[in-house]
């Protein structure tokens, strides 16, 4: 594997990194546009991250490893998934390790990780965060599996480079009924993973409403810094993704140049802004949605991911997953 190779990996995990404060900045811009505000600047979450990290470190009394380790722990797992997903080239050194099983279960250990952290502070709200969050994981995950696997039945394989090369190569697989299917599943599903509306609503401040802050609340300073970090990169992440399988025109391949990786770095910042730009004007004319009828929510995307999958292995053209 070639120097290219490593400095695609380095590229796209460094610009989740760099890009995720920057995303959740331009999204609130946006939405504050639309709703006749000013607004603080894209630069607003890294001066908020800066100024955590500034502060003194405080452990809630009572608390174990768990609340401990979960936020590194959290920044760790999603770094691995930026590092492992072909955000800017198929052609990686461990491009061959990108499973789609793999992705959703390094994925599910961060949000694991956060509930035990929840759980392990002993407080009401904390408790009642996680037990939400691992209710709404338990549908989430699924169908984004369950979405992946309608577009890896044609691709023969659950290998994400894989999916998204056979994609590039034949953009009719994208319009088909198992394509559109997924792309709606997955769509839902990255709401309810990222605690966007109408699932979640990431600037609420009413204890009985939240579900990630209530998770977080005990946290302050450098560990508070590394929670919001991690989830700004997990919507950064699952953006990207949702980009990359359904939109995957610009991402370099095994014979391009160091100009071409520079040329997809630059297509992924524009579709993950463009595809943050219209979430968060989606958000200004949605409402959160009551908690007992986000299951609703979540079985509707499952169905449809299902449909995705019976779609692909019906009309498709591939002999099933390898």
């Amino acid at each position: 594997m070639s120097a290219l190779g490593y400095a695609a990996i380095a590229a796209q995990a460094g610009a989740v990194v760099v890009g995720a404060p920057l995303l959740t900045g331009w999204m609130r811009q946006v939405r504050a546009r639309l709703e006749g505000r000013a607004g603080a600047g894209t630069a607003q979450p890294w001066r908020d991250l800066r100024k955590l990290l500034r502060k003194e470190p405080i452990t809630a009394a009572g608390t174990g490893p768990a609340f401990r380790v979960a936020p590194a722990l959290l920044v760790a797992s999603t770094l691995v998934v930026a590092a492992l997903i072909p955000l800017v080239s198929t052609a990686t050194p461990i491009s061959g390790h990108a499973d789609a099983i793999l992705v959703v279960g390094l994925l599910a250990l961060g949000t694991v990780t956060l509930a035990l952290a929840g759980l392990d502070t002993g407080t009401a709200f904390g408790g009642m965060g996680s037990s939400r969050e691992m209710t709404i994981s338990a549908l989430v995950e699924p169908t984004i599996l369950l979405a992946v696997f309608a577009l890896s039945i044609p691709a023969g394989s659950t290998n994400l480079a894989a999916i998204i090369s056979g994609a590039a190569e034949d953009p009719a697989r994208l319009a088909s009924p198992a394509g559109l299917l997924a792309t709606a599943a997955l769509a839902v599903a990255v709401l309810a993973e990222t605690g966007r509306i109408p699932v979640d609503n990431p600037s609420t401040h009413l204890e009985l409403t939240m579900v990630h802050e209530a998770m977080v609340l005990e946290y302050a300073g450098p560990d508070l810094a590394l929670v919001e970090l991690g989830a700004q990169m997990r919507l950064t992440v699952l953006l990207g993704l949702q980009a990359s399988l359904f939109v995957p025109w610009g991402i370099a391949t095994a014979g391009d140049s160091w100009g071409s990786l520079l040329l997809a770095l630059a297509v992924l910042a524009v579709k993950v802004a463009a595809l943050g730009a219209l979430l968060a004007a989606a958000e200004v004319f949605w409402a959160k949605l009551r908690l007992f009828r986000v299951p609703e929510l979540l079985a509707g995307s499952f169905l449809l991911a299902l449909l995705a999958v019976t779609a692909s292995y019906f009309l498709g053209t591939g002999g099933g997953i390898l």
